[in-house]
């Protein structure tokens, strides 16, 4: 074994964790295409469907996404008209998104997307079920 074995590809966890993300996202672009999203606006939609209206440095921490990221992707979902961006009244440092109507409509037409996108796996549902989970203690576990 030789002491540069350590820093060869095949031996990192964030390889493999980076190409499935991009396998995966590009997975879902004909799903999200008929829909005009991309995946980064999709992920940013499903936590405001949950929320119906969020802070948006809450949205950001739910997505791990920076502000400088998460902006552009806000103002893209806010010109679909498919959300309102707005200060808050009180402190106007404070920025809440809101889900409008034409949100509300899109999120009954997405409904579909993770059952097509769950059948491009193979394997059963459990074992993947089982991964998710895992993935989610091992970002836990990274947080401060």
């Amino acid at each position: 074994m030789s002491k540069y074995d350590k820093i060869k590809l095949e031996n990192q966890l964030c390889f493999p964790l980076y190409a499935l993300s991009r396998e995966v996202i590009k997975l879902y672009k004909p799903l999200l295409d008929p829909f005009n999203l991309t995946y980064t606006q999709y992920i940013t939609m499903l936590v405001i469907w949950e929320e119906e209206k969020i802070n948006f440095k809450e949205l950001a921490k739910r997505l791990y996404l920076d502000s400088g990221t998460l902006t552009p992707v806000i103002k893209k979902l806010e010109a679909m008209n498919l959300i309102i961006k707005y200060r808050n009244k009180e402190d106007d440092r404070v920025v809440t998104v809101e889900l409008t109507d034409k949100g509300r409509e899109l999120k009954d037409k997405v409904l579909e997307v993770p059952d097509k996108m769950l059948c491009n796996f193979k394997g059963d549902t459990e074992n993947l079920l089982a991964l998710k989970n895992y993935l989610d203690e091992m970002i836990a576990s990274l947080e401060k």
